[in-house]
């Protein structure tokens, strides 16, 4: 078997043809299903874990059969498989924040058994919905994958007090934030636009509110979320430095209920309950801030026209056809408003929707259908006496995924689909109104369509090793109508190609996955992982944080794929009964065909944008360390990455390395969470990162008596370093058998009122024009923060 798979990755390398690639894979499939299935004589356990409260699947909850050394997860739809010899076992079923569960099981023949855990508390503040076995991170063969509980999220200090999934995980090794307040974020010295963002399977183009300081997750609508920072499973692709794949909640489908809270600058609403008991639910959740409501009450006339808002909607729904078929369907609408009377106004937001089948097809083989869509947009409208025009931007795509889940014994499960994926982006356009000085402009759309096939083994062939392979191959396909232009080394068009609705170029990519782990004892193991994953979709920034008006673009004749390779290995070791957990993960990522820009680039409403674009590589490399603690009253993490990120360029720097914007060699976060009694849980969080790399000013001149800047190195300069420390205190009046409950959350953001710099310019001083300052501005002091929180 493995001869024929090495002669099937020999050939597909020779041979780069979609309908190749797609038939071998069924065959390496095959291959494995044939070897698997051969001389099975066992029965399978399978079924859904379940919150016994709200019906709702639960995901990574631990299946093990007592006596028998075996255990199982489930997957991300909460269904479990278990191969066993016909018998009479105890099973355990168990997961974080809910008491464990024993039942017995007489196996004679296939059963299907659905579990029921409980919470531990008969009052749910939070739902947990992310458990892993507690010596997981010794056992488990995955690396470079981070969770969340909502539980946790719900104590770590964050700014204006509202629960943030995206500002929570810059907590953590690897993780970087894109600035002062920022939901933009870093992962292993990547690109902003190198994160895949899924909201139920559906990309999230813009994951930020309020140019970033809210992220467009309202927490109170999540169910699970994971990070991939390394070893990235072969189901995923599309982007090279990492994944969040976020759930939603299903909804309750035992008893209706509602909650939500009120803040100082934003409130929400959550309601979930059964359409039909037992068999459908639904869960919709709502958010808006209102600090425009206070604007209304200025005495300028102007103020009071102007917009400064956000609101968010999130709904789910789902229904269970049979014991075998659910259809789940899910949405998501985001949209941010700001405007200063009728000057000037800009919105943009995201939407998603997705229809899903899961079908568990026999108890060993699951499979998951999936309808996607998702788009982004922005506007911006400018009118004054000279200037009257608006510039629009939308992208857009459709997914069509077949994902299936073979469990052939408990030590071998199978993970096979295919992908297609269309891609459809409008750049930034400029329509002048009649009158108006300015020109309008505009630029073609541009499309691309992704083919995709994936095949991961997760194989545990001796007790001490286990490990994940697959691979995972890409066809994407740059189509017409469209033009496309050649430049010279100036950036300047000198042909035109037109294609009329035809492929106008392959782009094929062959993408390796592995990740292993061997156990040294019961409370140490040592793992690495390789991967290798393409990125056809491009974000044009030249901030660390994300702007809505970033342009995308799409691989082109010009533009090719970026391609990621990346090694990591590190050691992994649980204390004091796993109490404690201690891990340290080193990595080296190289990186291909990135992008950068002419200096004075013009990246809006210009259809001879790919002129002004450079490409070159990367590289980065670093190691992470986290200690964390998981019991008792006291829980909480110190996180530290040592790291470094370059890139090089043959037009900049003379060619030499340099760093990348995101570059910062430490990154301290020191994470407590204290159960003070049963109603108090105190908060804390420092932080401290070596400041952002930054291009200043070399020198100064003068043209036609204006001052100019002269640049030279590029990133070459540093950013002051930053730190800050957040407190927190949650008051939960534990009143038992009562239905209504509420809390309060407190907070104070940049607890000390540091001012750190969040943006560094310079000026002539004033009185003398030779001498050129710096000045920095602050963005926040210290803000405290207020927030009751109902559920009923």
């Amino acid at each position: 078997m493995a001869f024929l798979l090495l002669a099937m990755d020999l050939y597909l390398l020779r041979k780069k043809s979609l309908f190749r690639i797609v038939c071998l894979s069924l065959l390496g499939i095959y291959i494995l299903l044939f070897n698997t299935v051969l001389g099975q004589e066992k029965l399978t356990l399978s079924g859904y874990i379940k919150d016994s409260n709200s019906g709702e699947n639960l995901i990574a909850a631990v299946i093990r059969v007592k006596d028998q050394n075996l255990s199982t997860y489930s997957n991300n739809y909460g269904f479990y498989s278990l191969s066993l010899p016909a018998g009479t076992y105890e099973v355990e079923i168990s997961f974080v924040g809910y008491a464990s569960k024993t039942e017995t099981v007489e196996l004679n023949a296939d059963q299907r058994r659905n579990f029921e855990i409980t919470p531990n508390s008969s009052v749910i503040e939070e739902v947990i919905v992310t458990g892993k076995k507690e010596d997981d991170n010794v056992t488990s063969p995955q690396m470079g994958n981070l969770k969340f509980t909502m539980e946790e999220l719900k104590n770590i200090p964050v700014v204006f007090g509202e629960k943030d999934i995206l500002k929570s995980i810059q907590l953590l090794p690897g993780v970087s934030t894109g600035g002062e307040g920022s939901s933009n974020f870093y992962v292993r010295g990547g690109g902003g636009d190198q994160n895949l963002i899924l909201l139920d399977e559906a990309t999230v183009y813009n994951a930020s509110h309020l140019l970033g300081f809210f992220s467009t997750f309202n927490s109170d609508a999540i169910k699970d979320a994971s990070l991939f920072k390394g070893g990235i499973p072969a189901q995923y692709g599309g982007r090279i430095s990492s994944v969040m794949d976020i759930s939603m909640l299903d909804g309750n489908n035992k008893e209706s209920s509602a909650e939500g809270g009120i803040g100082l600058i934003a409130s929400r609403l959550k309601l979930e309950g059964p359409i039909v008991k037992d068999k459908s639910s639904f869960m919709i959740s709502g958010r808006r801030t209102y600090a425009d409501l206070f604007l209304k009450l200025s005495p300028d006339e102007t103020t009071k026209k102007s917009k400064l808002y956000f609101y968010d909607l999130n709904a789910k729904m789902n229904y269970k056809l049979n014991d075998r078929n659910t259809l789940y369907l899910s949405g998501y609408f985001g949209k941010d408003d700001l405007g200063y009377g009728d000057l000037f106004g800009f919105d943009w937001g995201n939407a998603t929707a997705t229809v899903r089948w899961n079908s568990v097809i026999n108890s060993q083989l699951f499979s998951n259908t999936s309808l996607i869509y998702s788009d982004f947009a922005y506007n911006v409208n400018v009118s004054n006496d000279d200037s009257d025009f608006k510039i629009a931007s939308k992208i857009r795509n459709w997914n069509f995924k077949q994902d299936f889940s073979y469990y052939s014994t408990n030590n071998n499960t199978l993970r096979f689909g295919v992908n297609l994926h269309q891609q459809s982006i409008k750049p930034a356009s400029l329509e002048a109104q009649e009158g108006s000085e300015v020109n309008s402009v505009s630029v073609d759309s541009r499309q691309g369509i992704e083919a995709a096939a994936y095949v991961s083994h997760e194989w545990k062939p001796f007790d001490k090793l286990s490990m994940i392979y697959g691979i995972r191959f890409s066809d994407f396909m740059v189509m017409g109508p469209d033009s496309f232009y050649d430049f010279d080394e100036d950036g300047e068009p000198i042909s035109e190609t037109h294609y009329d609705r035809v492929i106008a170029k392959h782009y094929f990519n062959f993408e390796p996955r592995l990740s292993l782990s061997y156990i040294l004892n019961p409370n140490n193991s040592i793992k690495a992982s390789y991967n290798r994953i393409s990125q056809n979709l491009h974000q044009l920034t030249n901030t660390t944080s994300s702007l809505p008006t970033d342009q995308y673009v799409v691989s082109s004749l010009n533009i090719k794929p970026q391609i990621a390779d990346q090694v990591a290995l590190g050691y992994f070791r649980n204390f004091n009964n796993n109490t404690y957990e201690f891990s340290v993960e080193s990595y080296y990522k190289f990186m291909d065909n990135q992008i950068d820009f002419r200096n004075g680039a013009d990246l809006q409403a210009n259809k001879y944008m790919e002129g002004d674009l450079l490409y070159g590589i990367g590289r980065s490399y670093g190691a992470e360390f986290l200690l964390r603690k998981n019991k008792g009253r006291l829980t909480g993490w110190l996180a530290y990455t040592l790291a470094k990120s370059e890139r090089q360029f043959d037009q900049i720097n003379d060619g030499n390395w340099f760093n990348a914007r995101q570059d910062r060699t430490h990154d301290i976060s020191l994470v407590g969470i204290f159960q003070l009694s049963k109603k108090w849980t105190l908060g804390a969080t420092f932080v401290y990162y070596t400041g952002n790399a930054i291009t200043f000013p070399s020198g100064k001149y003068q043209v036609d008596g204006t001052t100019m800047f002269y640049y030279t190195e590029r990133n070459g300069y540093r950013m002051p370093d930053y730190h800050r420390l957040d407190l927190s205190a949650t008051y939960e009046p534990r009143k038992e058998n009562k239905r209504f409950h509420s809390s309060w959350s407190f907070g104070v953001y940049n607890a000390y009122n540091h001012k750190n710099a969040y943006i560094i310019d310079f000026r002539e001083n004033e009185q003398n024009p030779n001498i050129t300052e710096a000045y920095r501005i602050a963005l926040f002091g210290a803000i405290p923060s207020v927030t009751w929180n109902f559920k009923f």
